[in-house]
């Protein structure tokens, strides 16, 4: 190692000379360039006791031409490291809350509208290039924080445009409240200026309420227009009316058409013909 560290500059794999020596601090190093590795600029030449995968890690030291060393150079195991970087996240995908969730297609949109039962589900479509949008977003969440029983619901138009067409929305911000059985029960555009629309809303339909029927969601002309609609891959079966029976419809004229005073006689005149005959 004396030898190798007393002579003079050697060619570098790059074909400059070099200034000095690497030399290994402890056991056997290697110096020699024909057969360098590319990594380090490292040789394993002819008698070295280094095996032929590479150099195995240790604590490297550049030294002068008298063999004086300079500098140290901590070189690692051949233990590959993975640097991990946190994905930043997107303006709309901050503060969000247990009770809050993107919908990822028309189907989704109809499922979570169904499955809340009698809870009350805000709606808020969206665009990632809406400045109003940006600004309200902060606020939409402290909301879903205050009130965990409420369920928020984010539709990314960017993402959903033809699924936003056929629910007629065309501007941005814009929210619809459902509730159980009543459906929709209120649809708006409101800014970071014009919150007060969203706390009227939420004060108006948020108190608890018994829901008669079941859960409704989307209006049946969304749900036939989301169907018709070729980008999306929603199926929907319009519901058949029920037909009353000859009974019930009768009864439902004679309560809908007031009779006469005439007719009111004929009819009183004919049950009792019917009540004689059959005495």
């Amino acid at each position: 190692m004396a030898e190798v560290a007393a002579k003079g500059s050697l060619l570098s794999p790059y074909g400059r000379r070099s200034t000095g020596v690497l030399w290994r601090k402890r056991g056997p190093f290697c110096v020699g360039f024909p057969r360098c590795s590319p990594s380090l600029g490292i040789d394993h030449g002819r008698g070295s006791s280094c095996s032929s995968g590479g150099f195995h890690g240790g604590r490297l030291v550049l030294g002068d031409r008298n063999g004086k060393p300079v500098n140290r150079i901590a070189v690692s195991s051949p233990v590959q490291m993975n640097l991990c970087f946190s994905k930043a996240l997107k303006w709309w995908e901050k503060g969000l809350q247990p009770n809050m969730k993107e919908i990822e297609s028309a189907q989704d949109l109809v499922d979570s509208l169904l499955n809340a039962g009698d809870k009350l589900v805000v709606v808020d479509f969206f665009s990632p290039g809406c400045g109003g949008c940006r600004a309200l977003h902060p606020k939409i969440c402290q909301f879903a924080e205050m009130y965990p029983d409420i369920l928020f619901l984010q539709v990314n138009y960017e993402k959903h445009k033809s699924m936003c067409y056929s629910l007629n929305v065309h501007v941005l911000p814009f929210f619809r409240f459902y509730r159980g059985a009543q459906g929709r029960v209120c649809s708006f555009s409101c800014t970071n200026a014009t919150i007060k629309k969203f706390k009227d809303a939420l004060a108006k339909h948020m108190p608890e309420r018994c829901s008669l029927g079941p859960t409704k969601g989307l209006e049946e002309s969304e749900l036939l227009a989301l169907a018709a609609n070729k980008d999306l891959s929603f199926k929907y079966t319009k519901k058949p009316e029920l037909v009353p029976a000859p009974k019930e419809l009768e009864e439902r004229v004679h309560a809908e058409i007031p009779l006469s005073s005439t007719q009111r006689t004929a009819m009183g005149s004919k049950e009792e013909l019917v009540a004689s005959g059959s005495s």
